[in-house]
């Protein structure tokens, strides 16, 4: 589907008030965190920290204009990705562990909520498509701090989401009218891989939960006229050797209660990283013959519009966040 470009509704909930009132509202919830489904319950804005080891102020590990996105996220000018810092997931194979499990090594990179509106800012100036936030799901109060200020500055680009999706419901409803794209994984269809793979609980139903709000909100996937996303939902699945990810089940679960006219990407992108190699069952990339099968079902599902990545491309991703522009583009 195509769509003419309309500012994002972030504006009027910004000039009406609205958006100040839900900063407000989600640093409060920073006292006794329960911003993600961990609900750790300590005081953020003291400067405690729980699982995602983050206090009161972000961390942005990295910002630049990204080209490695779907190609409906990057478009032609690229998007506007800010990395933030840590994680409320452990993936023993996380590509960005360098940023997201090297907690001590990003406390250098803290930042206050007035410089990441100018982060914002600054990506619009030079011409991005949209505003990325990367890892967003433990900052979300501080994100929306930010936006606010952004939008007082001339801010009118759209907003992504993009997230492992163990995300709060509750949470993600603040972000009604606030979030255009939303850009979820859907990691596993089995508690116990999350557990053992991401130290996550109860993630099968947290993530479905999570991906029905956002669905919710913006529906399927909506792009303007050069093919470039303004709306909707665009779901990210990580094949994984040996059929841990689940997919099957997931895609079925997809199709069946959300939608076909949600985007979907399939990754074959996986590599064996940080700790990956100390479980045998996940210590190589996946085969064609493990991808193939995933990307035909989608095919058999009816999804309307499938983004599909080379075999290859599990050495053209990885990042370095040593660099100025991790993913040199």
């Amino acid at each position: 589907m195509e769509y003419e470009v309309n500012k994002p509704s972030y504006i009027s909930l910004h000039i009406s008030g609205e958006l100040e009132n839900r900063a407000a509202r989600l640093n409060h919830r920073l006292e006794t965190c329960d911003i993600c489904p961990r609900k750790c319950s300590v005081n953020r804005s003291s400067g405690e920290m729980g699982y995602c080891n983050s206090g009161k102020n972000p961390i942005v590990a990295s910002f630049c204009d990204h080209h490695g996105e779907e190609p409906v996220i990057s478009g032609i000018q690229g998007s506007g990705a800010i990395f933030f810092g840590n994680c409320n997931l452990a993936c023993v194979y996380c590509q960005n562990y360098q940023i997201s499990q090297n907690s001590q090594g990003q406390i250098n990179n803290q930042i206050t909520v007035k410089e990441l509106a100018d982060c914002m800012i600054g990506l619009q100036k030079t011409g991005c498509h949209n505003i990325n936030l990367v890892s967003p799901s433990h900052v979300v109060a501080q994100v929306v701090s930010a936006l606010n200020l952004a939008a007082k500055t001339g801010l009118t680009l759209p907003l992504v989401y993009n997230t492992n999706s163990y995300d709060s419901p509750d949470t993600l409803a603040e972000m009604d009218g606030i979030i255009s794209i939303y850009l979820p994984d859907i990691k596993y269809s089995d508690n116990e891989m999350a557990r053992r793979y991401s130290g996550a609980t109860n993630y099968v139903e947290h993530t479905r939960q999570a991906i029905q709000e956002m669905y919710r909100q913006v529906g399927g996937l909506v792009v303007d006229k050069q093919g470039v996303a303004v709306a909707g939902v665009l779901v990210r699945h990580l094949v994984l050797p040996n059929g841990i990810a689940g997919s099957q089940e997931s895609l079925e679960w997809l199709a069946e209660k959300i939608g076909t006219d949600v985007g979907l990407s399939l990754m074959s992108q996986y590599y064996p990283c940080h700790r990956a190699g100390q479980y045998q069952e996940i210590a190589r990339p996946v085969t064609r013959q493990e991808y193939l099968y995933v990307l035909k079902l989608a095919q058999k599902l009816g999804f309307k519009r499938i983004f599909a990545q080379q075999l290859q491309s599990n050495m053209h991703f990885l990042p370095d966040f040593d660099c100025k522009n991790p993913f040199g583009n």
